[in-house]
């Protein structure tokens, strides 16, 4: 068994090992071939190849990692519903064919969640419960949720007597951990390949991935958010947070508050109830704002599952959103926090170059970027497509938004992109409050609830936008003192011939690029009769097998070249 599983606390079981190895499998079958079509053909002038069969390779990939997901469970089906909702990175091929993960997870038998709930809680549910629906709520990945009903006495104690038994699936904290040591042998692997290292830093994209996953899996902590998000909007009427029982909530087992009503996106239901289906999106997405942006402590999941439209005669407008399922919650760090209402304002305000700044001060790209393409390709941007709602969109010809879309997306290839902490669930965030948005209203558009919310952070900037002018100003006087003696300073050296131009860089990959080129060709060749020996092993084992022998001739030249440089 791998050290990574090991070492990760998972029990050294066959069928853990039966489960990693498995993963792994996909994984380098698929980046095999990915390697093959996307790298290696282009560079024999194939291109056209690679382009006319990637959709069909696509909707391949996503309909095997969907079969994987459904058997193995687990972690795997958290991944797939991730990939499911970037519409903005992945194409939708694979969004798709992904999206039925989001409700296909079968529920574990009523027995096996009765026998770990008493465990956990070291008493039977008839003490704690008058009745228990076996039928689940919802059965996730990690857990499921079961109406119930409290005791008379435990009722009167917390104030009310409709409530939710959520547990965790029997054996998933080594599931979780046998999952988690795969997906990092596969960031490891990714790591390597410069396509992919120059944009993210994949092993520490799949270590925020697991903090964020060990912590779904922790009850204590979600109920914990649960309690900060309450406290955060203590003072808005207009949102609503289920109590939690205390006493009768551990790690693996969660008891809190019934708080069902009508699910946000449910348009007949809402309207039957005199709620305006339009004042409900415009109403989420500016409480997701405040999350981001005020609070810096967010609901990561906000899919329509998790917010309920409350009919509340207190409330404002006489209704309130209640959000549940607090385990998938983001933090924006501090250092974060002013980059992202520079994001914010930039958008609302239109400023490509703007916002292209805020995306460099935010980390998102890092600081030898040439951004002079990006800023021109954003300021295009919005001032074809700024303001548009989904509706005005639609109306745009298709060959507009292709030809724009290639140009935009050569542009971005070019940039070295990173992701910040957090960044991964900011993006979901967002993603979801502008789907659940949509759905309420094709018309909606989104800048309508931007717009208000950026103005007030513009106001609340000003104060600060002042005495940042004045600290710039007596820097440039500091340096503008300065700067005859530097001058002076320097063209004496000059003078004098002490003064050497040398760039370390250059130099660096002028040595680089003549490695490269005495390596090019015999690893082209290796490569090539490697992956052709292993994509042809079902269909002709022999002719494989004579490839990959072949393959070593050309490896034995990588070598060589390899010491020559040292």
């Amino acid at each position: 068994m791998s050290p990574d599983v090991a070492s990760s606390g998972a029990l050294p079981t066959e069928i853990d090992r039966a489960r990693y190895r498995r993963i792994l499998r996909f994984a380098s079958r698929h980046l095999a071939h990915a390697w093959w079509f996307e790298l290696v053909l282009p560079r024999f002038g194939l291109q056209r190849i690679t382009e006319r069969t990637r959709p069909r390779r696509m909707r391949r990939f996503a309909r095997a990692f969907h079969g994987l997901a459904v058997e193995l469970g687990g972690l795997m089906i958290k991944v797939g519903q991730f990939m499911s909702s970037r519409l903005d990175v992945l194409p939708p091929e694979i969004t798709a064919e992904l999206e039925g993960l989001q409700d296909e997870v079968p529920p574990e038998p009523f027995a096996d969640i009765r026998r770990l709930a008493e465990a956990e809680l070291g008493v039977p549910l008839t003490t704690v419960f008058s009745h228990v629906d076996e039928e689940p709520l919802a059965a996730a990945s990690l857990g499921q949720a079961h109406a119930a009903i409290l005791t008379p006495s435990l009722a009167e104690d917390v104030g009310f007597s409709n409530a939710v038994l959520k547990v965790q699936r029997p054996g998933i904290d080594g599931i979780v951990a046998v999952d988690l040591a795969a997906l990092r042998k596969v960031g490891r692997w990714l790591s390597h390949v410069r396509l992919v290292s120059r944009r993210v830093d994949m092993p520490s994209l799949v270590e925020e991935f697991a903090v964020t996953s060990l912590e779904e899996i922790d009850y204590l902590q979600e109920a914990a958010n649960a309690e900060r998000f309450r406290e955060n909007f203590a003072g808005n009427a207009g949102v609503a947070v289920p109590e939690v029982v205390w006493e009768r909530t551990s790690r693996r087992v969660l008891t809190l508050q019934d708080v069902s009503a009508i699910k946000v996106t449910d348009i007949d239901a809402l309207r039957a109830a005199g709620v305006e289906p339009h004042d409900v999106a415009l109403r989420f997405a500016a409480v997701m704002f405040d999350q981001l942006f005020t609070h810096a402590f967010f609901h990561a999941d906000p899919h329509p599952g998790n917010v309920f439209v409350t009919p509340d005669d207190d409330a404002p407008e006489g209704w309130r959103l209640t959000f549940i399922d607090f385990g998938m919650m983001g933090e924006v760090p501090a250092g974060t926090r002013g980059a992202l209402r520079s994001m914010l304002i930039a958008a609302a305000t239109r400023d490509g170059r703007g916002l292209v700044a805020a995306m460099r001060e935010v980390g998102v790209l890092l600081p030898t970027a040439d951004v002079t393409e990006l800023e021109r390709a954003m300021t295009q941007l919005f001032a074809r497509f700024g303001g548009m709602g989904f509706a005005d969109l639609r109306e745009v010809d298709p060959r507009e938004f292709r030809d724009f879309g290639h140009e935009f997306s050569d542009v971005i290839r070019t940039l070295p992109f990173q992701l910040p902490e957090n960044f991964l669930l900011i993006i979901r965030a967002i993603s979801l409050t502008s789907g659940v948005c949509s759905s309420l209203d094709p018309k909606f558009n989104l800048w309508d609830a931007i717009e208000p919310y950026a103005q007030q952070l513009i106001r609340e900037e000003r104060g600060n936008v002042v005495g940042d002018a004045a600290r710039r100003a007596l820097d440039a006087a500091r340096a503008f003192a300065l700067l005859p003696g530097r001058i002076g300073s320097t063209l004496d050296r000059i003078d004098g011939g002490e003064l050497e131009v040398r760039s370390p860089q250059l130099e660096q990959r002028v040595r680089r690029a003549e490695a490269r080129r005495r390596n090019q060709t015999p690893a082209i060749l290796f490569g090539s009769l490697l992956i052709s020996g292993a994509l042809i092993r079902d269909a002709d084992a022999a002719l494989s097998t004579a490839f990959m022998l072949g393959s070593l001739a050309p490896l034995g030249a990588v070598v060589v070249n390899a010491l020559r440089g040292r």
